[in-house]
């Protein structure tokens, strides 16, 4: 540990807790004077290994534990064979459930190791701190998060850090490492007293240390081991943070410790055990900062011997899995390579940083890329607890287990890519329990890119499960007992609120994915009142691509969308009629908005039923817009591409169109926006422009004729139309200008088709015949 003229250098005034020979006698050897207070480092493996020797050498009748006094009545679970850490106790408020917070443990968690070993033992278990339901109620529900300095009560400390320093370490996590995890001894109380010794130093120094709340819990914890003594005598134990030993051996009174709990504020709470994982434990959590190596730590605390060799075997099984080329020779050399660091750098084994910079050099040859590769899958970890069936949960926690384990979806602590069929009933049924829990606010799954798309019969979907998703259900738990009903509810409420018109159709389109139709009669009544009522061009093209898209591709699902087809072939025909003058006289930023709305209705319109009647109307809508000069240019632009595009205008027409918005009579800027319309974005202008020289002549002309004044005005604009061009299409577009008018450049003109050779080249086209026999086979090409 530290030396005792190491701590006591940390301070020489009196202190208001404790002397340091008192707090050793008290985290000392035995009951003879008094309880044996043994503090610990939470998710410390060194801490949990000296707890449960200590316990074994002083055999306890009782065990006080740091943690809610309500989970008194969950430890029975810890003893359940299906009960695997990371686990963490959660309490949250009955009305209020996203106030919730979390007490996480580790299979190296020295809490865990000594409620384990009482309940292996016989002997009492009981959690000390204070209640949940005093915690949750404050503003701040996990007391030591927040600001770094309290006001009128100093700034926060680490003790741990604080120790390192004064002992000269400039890394906190190193210094705990070098006395507490890599060194071993046959006292297995002697680490307790000399870090109770150390946290008296460092209590007479800073009193709370700027952590004022932990006086209440404190003076709760004294009161329940007063309680403890009255019923087991001095045969108790106490497991908690080092921090609280100086205060939990301090002189003080019943009454005024019972004067620090009075009044505090209180909640209804319900508490439960929940799944955690290694790499949340690397974050901030209930018991103070997370650990930045919980795999390392867990190794340390489960090899039972020789940690060095068998971390090294580990990394290597791991490289060898991934492809990488990992001998024993390399693992020796490891090994070495880390002792060797240790011993320069005055270590009394090697450490993580020894043992990381050791596989970087020999098993990862110098590279990080592997390293990091080590640093998760193992230095993290993956890990995922367990709880049992039996722990308490609310119905929809329940019911949603149950829909897990029957669609065989069991939650995973790492990243899952997942396919569905949607033509398969399970994959089906899949994606409706996905799709509801989004809806209830539940992100397990995520929607990602694959080999799904609009209108396919597939979805891909990325899984991944926190522990904070159990928050989440609890939340959602309000809305029903079952994640249908829930969702159902939750569709209702959201219809009922609604205040802009995409935000019904949007939920039209959920519920028809999650297969909700006991809610659909109701989002279709305000989805029909709401369209009455909004006259807005935007919005109703913002609606309409998600009444589309359910129209289109609800019946994959085998969902009924005939009551929509009225509301979106209605909200098409206003789209229609309304266009042309809600796109006259805008801005430069409302005419890009509105060119994004135009793209997205122009796909809706290609999805809505009804033969080509929508779809006329709409070609008739965009040939207005084409026209008319009042219109913006990039909007002007966008139209004539899309009606080309579809075969609504000849490229003739186009060209005219074009020629009109490049005349001289045009201000550079409505020309340069009326081209950024018309082949620019992601519409593969640039190919057209490759393959239709006229067009990329007259936009050549033009260009070459825009008077120097106004050219660094449409430099800009033109820059984002053309920088969005693949290179190789970049390239051929300078290829063909450099070349010229009357060498196949932009304004050459040939017989035949724009952008062909006047007649077929037979012996060219004959050498693609084999490459399509590969391809299709040679029945397709008979």
């Amino acid at each position: 540990m530290t030396s005792p003229s190491t701590a006591r250098a940390v301070s020489t005034s009196p202190s208001p807790f404790t002397s340091p020979s008192a707090s050793a006698s008290a985290s000392g050897r035995g009951f003879s004077g008094g309880p044996l207070v043994l503090g610990v480092r939470h998710h410390g493996p060194g801490s949990a290994r000296g707890v449960r020797a200590a316990l074994e050498a002083a055999q306890p009748a009782a065990v006080l534990v740091e943690g809610p006094a309500e989970a008194d009545a969950l430890v029975e679970l810890a003893r359940d064979p299906d009960m695997r850490p990371p686990v963490a106790l959660l309490a949250h408020a009955v009305d209020d459930p996203g106030r919730a917070s979390f007490w996480p443990m580790a299979a190296f968690s020295p809490e865990w190791v000594a409620v384990r070993w009482a309940l292996d033992r016989g002997a009492a278990v009981r959690f000390i701190d204070l209640p949940a339901a005093h915690s949750l109620a404050a503003t701040d529900p996990t007391w030591d998060d927040g600001e770094e300095e309290v006001s009128g009560s100093g700034p926060r400390i680490d003790p741990v850090a604080e120790l390192a320093r004064v002992a000269g370490y400039e890394d906190a996590e190193r210094w705990w490492e070098d006395v507490v995890e890599l060194r071993g001894g046959d006292d297995p109380t002697a680490p307790f007293e000399a870090l109770a010794e150390a946290m008296g130093a460092l209590r007479e120094a800073y009193g709370h240390g700027g952590h004022p709340r932990d006086l209440v819990r404190e003076a709760h914890m004294r009161i329940r081991l007063r309680a403890a003594r009255k019923e087991f005598g001095d045969a108790v134990a106490v497991v908690c943070g080092a921090w609280h030993v100086p205060a939990l051996t301090r002189k003080t009174t019943v009454a005024a410790d019972r004067a620090l709990l009075k009044g505090l504020p209180k909640v209804r709470t319900e508490m439960t055990w929940v799944p955690w994982t290694h790499r949340r434990l690397a974050r901030r959590s209930g018991y103070g900062a997370g650990i930045e190596a919980p795999g390392w730590y867990a190794h340390l605390f489960a090899a039972p011997d020789r940690p060095v060799e068998r971390w090294m075997t580990k990394v290597a099984g791991l490289l060898r899995a991934e492809d990488h080329l990992v001998s024993s020779a390399h693992v020796i050399e490891a090994v070495r390579l880390a002792e060797t660091l240790a011993a320069l750098r005055g270590r009394p084994l090697p450490g993580l940083e020894e043992t990381t910079d050791a596989v970087r050099a020999v098993l990862c040859e110098g590279s990080d890329v592997p390293l990091d590769l080590v640093r998760d899958r193992l230095v993290v970890g993956d890990v995922l607890g367990e709880v049992p069936a039996g722990a308490p949960a609310v119905p929809l926690q329940r019911d949603l287990a149950r829909r897990q384990r029957t669609l065989r979806l069991k939650p995973e602590a790492t990243d899952r890519d997942l396919d569905l069929d949607l033509r398969k009933d399970l994959d089906g049924e899949r994606s409706r329990l996905l799709h509801r829990l989004r809806l209830l606010g539940v992100g397990w799954g995520e929607r990602a890119t694959g080999r799904s798309g609009t209108g396919t019969f597939r979805e891909s979907w990325r899984l991944s499960w926190e522990p904070e998703l159990h928050v989440q259900v609890a939340e959602a738990g309000v809305w029903g007992t079952t994640v249908e009903a829930a969702a159902t509810a939750r569709a209702r409420s959201r219809a009922l609120g609604a205040k802009a018109l995409a935000d019904i159709t949007a939920l039209a389109e959920q519920c028809l994915l999650a297969g909700l139709t006991d809610a659909l009669p109701v989002v279709m009544r305000a989805l029909a009142d709401r369209a009455a009522l909004d006259t807005d061009v935007a919005h109703l093209a913002q609606a309409l691509p998600a009444l589309a898209r359910s129209l289109r591709y609800g019946d994959v699902r085998g969902t009924g969308t005939a009551d929509l087809a009225e509301v979106a072939a209605g909200l098409a025909e206003r789209i229609c009629v309304g266009l042309p003058p809600a796109c006259t006289g805008l801005d430069t930023d409302a005419a890009d908005a509105m060119r994004e709305r135009i793209d997205e209705v122009h796909q809706a319109v290609g999805l809505l039923p009804g033969a080509d009647g929508p779809a006329d109307r709409w070609a008739g809508a965009l040939r207005r817009l084409a026209d008319h000069d009042r219109i913006p240019g990039v909007l002007r632009g966008r139209a004539a591409r899309l009606l080309l595009d579809e075969g609504r205008i000849t490229e003739g027409e186009a060209a005219l169109l074009m020629s009109r918005a490049l005349s001289p009579g045009t201000p550079p800027p409505d020309a340069a926006a009326w081209i950024d319309g018309f082949v620019g974005g992601a519409s593969g202008g640039g190919l057209l422009l490759v393959h239709d020289e006229r067009l990329l002549g007259l936009v050549d002309d033009w260009l070459t004729g825009v008077p120097a004044e106004a050219f660094t005005d449409v430099l800009p604009l033109l820059r984002r139309t053309f920088s969005g061009y693949e290179p190789g299409v970049r390239r051929t577009l300078g290829e063909l200008v450099a070349r010229g008018r009357h060498a196949g450049g932009p304004g050459h003109t040939t017989p035949g088709v724009p952008g062909f050779a006047p007649t077929p080249d037979r012996d060219r086209a004959d050498a693609v015949l084999p490459l399509l026999h590969l391809v299709l086979g040679t029945e397709a090409l008979v």
